[in-house]
């Protein structure tokens, strides 16, 4: 195969063309548009990226975006999600182009109200996804240099979400969720313990680390193994730690409508005790 039959210019740097095995898919390439009728045929050296919409409905969703989209916005988005495939690899959801492209779109709109949305959960995102609050920053920075407009370090966070979504196959709802489940946790340990954690410290960081890998455990409904006589040990030398964190998986359990295993209240002990510890 050398060439693709262009179903559809969608515009100068995205058209739908026909492909012979996968059917219908989006081509991206500088130019690649110019020109072009349905029926046209492209050479495959001129394209840039092509991806899959498998889902007909999310294929129709992007067909209807980008007509509404600053072209200068879907290269910069495009050259985005390229780098970010380079630097994860691993195989990103495609679903990524229909929802940055929009997700951008709608920040820069608000940007140009005056319209700011403070983001609750940057430090957060911060710590738990390092990588993907990098390239985020990467995001904001192309952003900044095409459309000459800083969408500011709330918005890193934001995209950081939608880059953690498409590189783990997560609906962006339930990792905003996740986000959310986090900064309720902390913020009952605060209330249950007296204490206001510090926020840039080691010990925060690493409670954070262990929530957000005890979240995805009970996601994944993988067992934590636990050493004989831990359990009873915690319960009789820090009762009030004990009973906090077996509410707190208690919490989890409601929410992610999954089960937790009893090992995860003993370890969520040892570490509320190290918090306890140095803020107290």
């Amino acid at each position: 195969m050398s060439s693709l039959e262009v179903a559809k210019v969608l515009n100068n740097n995205v058209i739908i063309a026909k492909h012979p095995e996968n059917g219908e898919v989006v081509v991206i390439g500088k130019g690649i548009g110019f020109n072009r009728k349905t029926g046209h045929y492209i050479p495959l050296q001129s394209v840039e990226k092509m991806f899959i919409l498998k889902n007909a409905h999310e294929q129709e969703q992007y067909k209807q975006l980008l007509p509404q989209v600053d072209e200068k916005l879907i290269e910069a988005v495009n050259e985005v999600i390229l780098y970010i495939s380079k630097r994860c690899n691993v195989a990103l959801n495609e679903h990524i182009h229909i929802a940055l492209t929009d997700h951008i779109s709608f920040a820069i709109k608000r940007a140009e109200q005056n319209i700011i949305i403070h983001n609750p959960f940057l430090f957060e995102t911060k710590e738990i996804y390092p990588l993907e609050y990098e390239l985020a920053e990467y995001a904001i920075r192309i952003i900044n240099e095409k459309m000459g407009i800083d969408l500011g370090e709330d918005e890193i966070g934001f995209i950081a979400l939608h880059i953690h979504s498409a590189m783990t196959n997560q609906d962006i709802t339930e990792v905003k969720q996740h986000s959310q489940l986090i900064s309720d946790l902390v913020t009952v340990i605060e209330q249950q313990l007296h204490i206001k954690l510090t926020r840039n410290s080691l010990d925060y960081s690493r409670l954070l680390t262990h929530l957000r890998f005890a979240i995805e455990r009970v996601r994944q409904g993988e067992k934590v193994s636990e050493p004989d006589k831990l359990e009873n040990l915690l319960k009789q030398e820090y009762p009030e730690l004990y009973s906090l964190a077996w509410k707190l998986t208690k919490m989890m359990e409601q929410r992610l409508r999954k089960p937790v295993y009893q090992a995860e209240v003993s370890y969520l002990t040892m570490h509320l005790h190290r918090v306890a510890q140095k803020d107290l």
